[in-house]
């Protein structure tokens, strides 16, 4: 997931500082989160995917698939 993090905020022009002022934590703090260091909380993880607009599996790396599916298999 580290990577997909990184590329989506990059993508989008985007700098840590930038990232981690929305999520509300240190910079030095969100660096971790990107490389891998430090595990990202639940809450932030849905807060990222809410900011970009994209799946939380998609930001986890579970497809490929940028977009929200709104359909579930039963």
């Amino acid at each position: 997931m580290k990577l997909r993090i990184k590329d989506m905020r990059e993508d989008n022009d985007l700098t840590q500082k930038k990232i981690s002022e929305m999520l509300m934590c240190d910079q030095s703090l969100y660096s971790k989160y990107e490389r891998g260091e430090r595990e990202i909380p639940l809450n932030l993880i849905i807060k990222l995917a809410d900011y970009y607009n994209v799946s939380l599996d998609y930001l986890t790396g579970r497809c490929d698939e940028p977009g929200i599916n709104k359909k579930y298999n039963k």
